[in-house]
C-alpha cells in the first residue's frame, strides 16, 4: 500500500511538471507555465467578447479592417504564425493599445488620433504582438491580483460588485495589470524586430514614445486605463528602443499621408451620443432616457452599462440594459439567481414616471466579509428592460437608501432635442499653405485655445512652428 501511494505521488509530480513546463516560443527554453496554448486561446475568445460587450468596437468598418490589414501584414513574421490572429478598434478615447492571450488585439480610436503614421501603427501593433508571442499575459496568471474596472469600491463590496458589472472574469482582469519592466523591453524589441520584417520603419517607435511622454496619461475618469499606465515609459526603456534602430531602417516605408487620411473624421474625445452629463443628470440620446444622480458621486459611462460610486465609496450603483420581451418579475428572478448568497427581503411592482417597473430588496450573506444589501430595480422601456442594482453593506445601507431610490426614481423618457441632437466633434485635416503657423492654422479653424497645446502634440509639432506647404494637419471640427 506505502509502495503504491508513493508510485502514485511520483506519477502526479512527473505529470505536473510536463504540464507546467513550456518553452518558451522567444528564447526556445523550458519555462514555468500553468496554462496550455489552447486554454490560452480560449480564454482570448471569452475575454473577446466581454472586451466587446463592455466597451464596443468603433462602428468605422473601414478603418477596422486597414487596422487589420496592417496587423496581419506582421503575422507571418511572428513567432506564433501559426496563432489566428484577430484586431480591433474600440470605442474609447482613451489612449491605449493591448492585447487579450491568444492573440487578440486592440487598439482605442483614441490612440489612433495620436498617431501620425502606418509606421507608428505598425510598430504598436507589433508591440502587442510581441506581448502574444512572448506569452506574457499567460505568465501573469500566476501573479494576478484582482482589479476592478476602473472604479475602487469598499472591500465587503469588491467581489459582488467585479461580478455584476463584468470584472470577475480572469481575462477581463489580466487587462489591468501592468507589464514587468522585463516584458516590455521584450515587447519592445519584438515591436521593432515584426516591423521591420513587414518592411514598416522601427523608428517611429520613438515618435509615438514622445507623443506619449507629451500627453501624459489621459484615462482619468474611465473605466479602462490609459496606455502610460498599463505599459510604464522610463528613459531606460526608451534609450534600449533607440539603440535597436538601424540606419538602413530610414529606407523602409512610413505612409504618413495614407495613415491619416484613413483617421480623417474619426470621433475625437467623448460621443455624446452614447450617454454624456450635464450637471448631475446623466443624458443617453441613442436609447433616450435621462436620470439624476448625487453630486458628489463618481460615474462612469461605458457601451454596456453605467456604473456610480458613492464618495466614500462604499456604496454603488449600476445601470444595465438588456433587450427582453420577458415579464418583469420573471425577467428580475432570473437575473439575480446570479447573485450568490441572496436573501429576498421584499419585492414590489411600481410604476416610474409612467414606466412600469419590479423591484427586489435581498440581503446578500458574504463568508468573510460584512454582509450586503442590494436593491434591485427592473424597469420596462421599449425593447430594453434596465436593470439598476444598488449596493451597500448591510449595516450601512439606510445610509445611502434615500439616494438609491431618487436616483432610481428620476429615470425617465428623453424627449427634449437639446440633449437629443449631440453631434460627436471629430478629427478633421487641413492642408498647410506653408506660411501659417501651427497656432494660426487652429486659430483659424475656431478650435478651443485650451485644445491647441494637445493637438499640437498630437500633429507631433511645436504651435510656433510652420508646417510644409500641403503639409496634412489633424484639427478638431
Amino acid at each position: 500500500m506505502k509502495k503504491t501511494f508513493i508510485y502514485a505521488i511520483l506519477c502526479f509530480l512527473i505529470i505536473l511538471i510536463a504540464v507546467s513546463c513550456a518553452v518558451n516560443p522567444i528564447t526556445g527554453k523550458r519555462e514555468f507555465m500553468l496554462i496550455s496554448e489552447q486554454a490560452e486561446i480560449s480564454l482570448g475568445q471569452e475575454t473577446d467578447q466581454e472586451v466587446r460587450t463592455l466597451y464596443g468596437i468603433y462602428s468605422d468598418s473601414n478603418l477596422n479592417d486597414y487596422v487589420e490589414r496592417v496587423g496581419m501584414s506582421m503575422a507571418p513574421h511572428t513567432h506564433r504564425s501559426h496563432l489566428t490572429y484577430h484586431f480591433a478598434i474600440l470605442d474609447t478615447p482613451v489612449i491605449n493599445a493591448f492585447a487579450a492571450p491568444g492573440g487578440y488585439i486592440y487598439l482605442t480610436r483614441g490612440v489612433m488620433a495620436a498617431m501620425n503614421s502606418e509606421a507608428e501603427l505598425a510598430v504598436v501593433l507589433g508591440h502587442e504582438l510581441g506581448h502574444v508571442n512572448a506569452r506574457h499575459s499567460a505568465r501573469r496568471l500566476s501573479k494576478m491580483l484582482l482589479v476592478q474596472v476602473g472604479l475602487v469600491v469598499g472591500s465587503a463590496l469588491s467581489d459582488t460588485f467585479a461580478k455584476i458589472s463584468g470584472a470577475a472574469s480572469i481575462g477581463m482582469q489580466l487587462l489591468f495589470l501592468k507589464y514587468s519592466r522585463d516584458d516590455e523591453r521584450q515587447a519592445d524589441q519584438l515591436g521593432i524586430e515584426y516591423a521591420r520584417k513587414g518592411s514598416y520603419n522601427p523608428a517611429k517607435m520613438i515618435d509615438f514614445f514622445t507623443t506619449l511622454q507629451e500627453m501624459g496619461d489621459l484615462s482619468g475618469g474611465h473605466s479602462l486605463p490609459g496606455f502610460l499606465s498599463t505599459h510604464p515609459l522610463t528613459t531606460e526603456r526608451i534609450n534600449n528602443t533607440k539603440a535597436m534602430i538601424a540606419d538602413s531602417d530610414s529606407q523602409l516605408k512610413i505612409q504618413k499621408n495614407t495613415f491619416l487620411n484613413r483617421i480623417d473624421n474619426v470621433v475625437f474625445g467623448e460621443d455624446p451620443r452614447q450617454g454624456f452629463i450635464e450637471g448631475n443628470t446623466f443624458y443617453h440620446p441613442q436609447m433616450r432616457f435621462y436620470f439624476s444622480f448625487p453630486r458628489d458621486w463618481k460615474i462612469q459611462n461605458t457601451p454596456s452599462r453605467v456604473i456610480l460610486i458613492s464618495k466614500d465609496e462604499n456604496a454603488a450603483v449600476i445601470l444595465q440594459a438588456e433587450e427582453s420581451s420577458a415579464d418583469l418579475k420573471d425577467y428580475a428572478n432570473k437575473k439575480t439567481s446570479t447573485l450568490d448568497g441572496r436573501v429576498l427581503i421584499d419585492e414590489q411592482a411600481l410604476t416610474i414616471n409612467g414606466l412600469p417597473s419590479f423591484q427586489q430588496l435581498y440581503n446578500i450573506i458574504q463568508q468573510d466579509k460584512e454582509d450586503l444589501r442590494a436593491r434591485m430595480a427592473f424597469i420596462k422601456y421599449g425593447k430594453h428592460i434596465f436593470t439598476f442594482t444598488a449596493l451597500s453593506t448591510l449595516k450601512d445601507f439606510d445610509k445611502y437608501d434615500f439616494q438609491f431610490g431618487s436616483l432610481v426614481g428620476s429615470f425617465n423618457k428623453l424627449t427634449d432635442l437639446k440633449y437629443l441632437n449631440q453631434a460627436p466633434k471629430r478629427i478633421k485635416l487641413i492642408k498647410a499653405n506653408g506660411k501659417q503657423t501651427l497656432k494660426s492654422i487652429f486659430k483659424g479653424t475656431g478650435m478651443p485655445e485650451d485644445l491647441w497645446p494637445k493637438f499640437a502634440v498630437m500633429n507631433a509639432m511645436k504651435l510656433n512652428q510652420i508646417p510644409k506647404q500641403n503639409q496634412l494637419i489633424k484639427v478638431l471640427q
